[in-house]
């Protein structure tokens, strides 16, 4: 029997997207079907580098959302993302895992660029070992500033909505892209956002490494937008018909060359990431890259990137892992490559 459904929420720079997710059984790859789903518009400045700034327009979206697509409850999980979020491999001695994340402000202290009063501490264990002197949980330590959650737990209770979970929100990306025969591979999925772009790798779907950079599709926008002196609604679509590497007309070579310049250095940041991850772990070695998020649509990019770290590239699919409702209509083309976020968030109390 299905179990209620489950409500994920994405509040990202440009808009809100929200899924409800019913789910059959437990575990990673427990089938859900998606049964409500929907996105609505926030102001530009409304949510600055994955953190809320305007609680009053976000809340309003919010309520808007809840509106138009009839969700059946008010609880919802939520996710945080950003360069104020510290993500770190991190081995312990072993302990039962409630005790262990107890004993997180004792032991991190000195790992954290923040005080540990300031922070909200999480442990997602791995893996264990024997190190010799005992047994050791292998993980990765989530720290996060109370005001980066903050902002966010008050904008979605603004709206009437009640947060159940704070999630990473690299995690939720690898829930709902990695299923079936990815979770035996080494996938790296790239999120790319409209100014924060993550990284997430995974070997044989459980996560291993993760890096935000501070850069994503907007900022792109942003280029076009100042290269041509245009609004940034029509820069987004003069961005699509340069995209990346191809040939274009003389009248939108200044528009080309923007783009070219700022999704270089974005390019780089992920391929630098890759060879970082390949030096600290010798020979895991990354299979495929999947592309998520709204900057991924930008044409030539996957191209640009497979060419530029010199391995496979795709786009990821977070509907592969869930079946569509009947009564879902018009469900946006783009769902499947930006709705692993609220999917994801779903997927995780199923995990």
């Amino acid at each position: 029997m299905a179990r209620a459904g489950v409500i994920g929420l994405d509040i990202g720079t440009t808009r809100v997207r929200a899924a409800e997710v019913q789910f059959h059984g437990r575990g990673p790859e427990a089938q859900g079907t998606l049964v409500r789903y929907g996105e609505v518009a926030i102001p530009l400045g409304a949510v600055r580098d994955g953190e809320v700034e305007d609680t009053v327009s976000v809340s309003m979206a919010l309520r808007q959302l809840w509106t138009e697509q009839k969700f059946t409850s008010r609880d919802v999980n939520i996710g945080v993302g950003n360069q104020r979020v510290v993500v770190r491999e991190l081995d312990l001695p072993w302990l039962p895992l409630p005790q262990l994340k107890a004993s997180l402000p004792f032991q991190v202290t000195e790992l954290l660029p923040m005080s540990t009063d300031d922070a909200l501490l999480d442990y997602f264990p791995t893996g264990e070992f024997d190190a010799g002197q005992g047994r050791m949980v292998r993980g990765m330590m989530v720290a996060a500033t109370r005001d980066t959650v903050r902002a966010n737990v008050l904008a979605v209770e603004g709206a009437g909505l009640r947060p159940q979970m704070v999630d990473l929100n690299p995690f939720a990306l690898l829930r709902a892209v990695l299923r079936g025969e990815l979770r035996q591979q080494t996938v790296a999925i790239v999120e790319i956002g409209a100014r924060i772009t993550q990284v997430a790798i995974a070997v044989n779907g459980i996560p291993q490494f993760v890096r935000m950079l501070a850069s994503g599709g907007q900022n792109v926008t942003d280029a076009v937008a100042a290269a041509l002196s245009i609004s940034a609604q029509d820069a987004e679509g003069v961005k699509r018909q340069v995209g990346v590497g191809y040939g274009v007309a003389p009248e939108l070579a200044v528009a080309a060359e923007a783009v070219g310049e700022t999704v270089r250095p974005l390019v780089e940041a992920v391929r630098n990431t890759f060879v970082y991850y390949a030096a600290n772990h010798p020979g895991a070695g990354i299979d495929l890259v999947l592309l998520t998020g709204g900057g991924s649509l930008l044409p030539g990019l996957g191209q640009y990137l497979s060419s530029a770290s010199r391995l496979p590239v795709a786009l990821g699919d977070a509907l592969a892992g869930v079946s569509i409702h009947k009564g879902i209509v018009n469900l946006p083309e783009s769902t499947a490559t930006v709705g692993g976020l609220p999917i994801g968030l779903a997927h995780g109390v199923a995990a």
